[in-house]
């Protein structure tokens, strides 16, 4: 197994002990994403591009707000260090195959790989209208031209999806831009009922928790995406288990 360049193991056994004795995935990415409230932000951070071989790599020291996600996630579904490289090869890359055209660049198909590797599913929200915009993503040199439906909530009806929501879901802020699918993602966590947004945050230079009301209010945006984790299976009561040893 080829592990990440940047990541220091033994920090890695650390961190997925912050979560010790945590069996619902909700819970973990709870604890996960709330450890590292207050680390840096970090453009730009993985290696590989159209004329660059990708590199394989990880860091728990700061992250952009697409690694910020797909760290939460893997820790959450890891119960070692092995599991935790396992998964976050799997969520980053299509087929879990390392290369940058396979990396899930653009959201939608973040989402659409995750979910048919069981990793998220879409959450049900029976009666919230949604609206469906039609996208070509070319933004990336390299990448092929590809036309995509982004489906999304408004804006204007976040607030009924609310009773929704719960601690651990994904959402992605779709881009009101023709040639981009969404421009920001982070993490929910129900808070005496109104949700809290973590995410890493270019603007306010790290990762950050605040109201998802504030974040709405502050940025134009064409809707929502939200996803759930999927819960680990027959796995959930022996993941704190594996941790501690």
């Amino acid at each position: 197994m080829e592990f990440p360049k940047g990541l220091d193991k033994s920090k890695l056994k650390q961190t997925l002990a912050v979560a010790r004795g945590d069996e619902v995935i909700a819970e973990r990415i709870d604890r996960f994403s709330r450890h590292f409230v207050g680390y840096p932000y970090t453009p730009f951070p993985l290696i590989g591009s159209a004329d660059t071989p990708e590199v394989f790599t990880a860091t728990l020291d700061g992250f952009d707000c697409v690694t910020y996600i797909e760290t939460i996630l893997a820790l959450a579904r890891a119960a070692d260090p092995d599991a935790f490289v396992e998964n976050l090869r799997t969520i980053r890359y299509e087929d879990g195959r390392i290369d940058w055209r396979r990396r899930n660049h653009y959201m939608t198909r973040w989402i659409r790989n995750n979910r048919r590797e069981g990793i998220v599913e879409p959450i049900k929200a029976r009666g919230v209208p949604t609206i469906t915009r039609e996208r070509v993503l070319n933004l990336l040199p390299g990448l092929p031209e590809r036309t995509t439906k982004v489906e999304s909530i408004p804006k204007r009806s976040i607030r009924r999806l609310a009773e929704f929501l719960s601690t651990g879901d994904l959402i992605f802020f779709a881009s009101t831009r023709p040639h981009l699918d969404t421009f920001h993602t982070g993490i929910l966590i129900r808070d005496d009922g109104e949700p809290l947004l973590r995410h890493a945050s270019r603007s306010q230079g790290g990762v950050v928790e605040q109201r998802l009301s504030e974040f709405l209010q502050s940025n134009r945006m064409a809707g929502v995406i939200v996803v759930r984790p999927c819960d680990l299976a027959g796995t959930q009561a022996t993941v704190a288990k594996r941790v501690q040893h």
